[in-house]
């Protein structure tokens, strides 16, 4: 389920989200092949509650955090087998920030997103003093 640099309609349900191969982002202003500045990957295991919370808790946390600034990409890991080799995925669901650099995992339904907030911080935090 990889996504363009266009935003595609949100699915209202996680099961949708798996469904039809399409995962959703947000991608306004980008430029014609222009990565956003934060790349996401989340796995997860059909439509288990777990899954499901953490499709919501994910798009979520991308609209209010990072809006018109991600790809989120969802990934079914029974069909996505090899990609979660190469990802390490341990265990599911699993959000991975991909981009910017370090790569960090983020085990379960993101219920508590404050690691994850904290890492978007400093993150952000970087690419702006990299740019002064």
């Amino acid at each position: 389920m990889s996504l363009g640099a266009r935003s595609q309609p949100a699915a209202t349900t996680p099961a949708e989200a798996l469904g039809d191969g399409s995962g959703s982002g947000s991608g306004s202003g980008w430029g014609s092949g222009a990565a956003p500045p934060f790349r996401l990957r989340l796995y997860v295991t059909g439509a288990t509650p777990a899954s499901s919370r953490a499709v919501v808790n994910a798009r979520r946390f991308c609209e209010t955090h990072l809006a018109g600034k991600y790809s989120l990409e969802i990934l079914g890991i029974v069909e996505h087998v090899a990609e979660a080799a190469l990802d390490e995925v341990v265990a599911a669901p699993t959000l991975i920030k991909l981009a910017p650099l370090p790569v960090r995992r983020f085990i379960g339904d993101l219920t508590d997103t404050r690691r994850l907030e904290e890492s978007v911080a400093a993150d952000t935090l970087g690419m702006s003093t990299q740019a002064e």
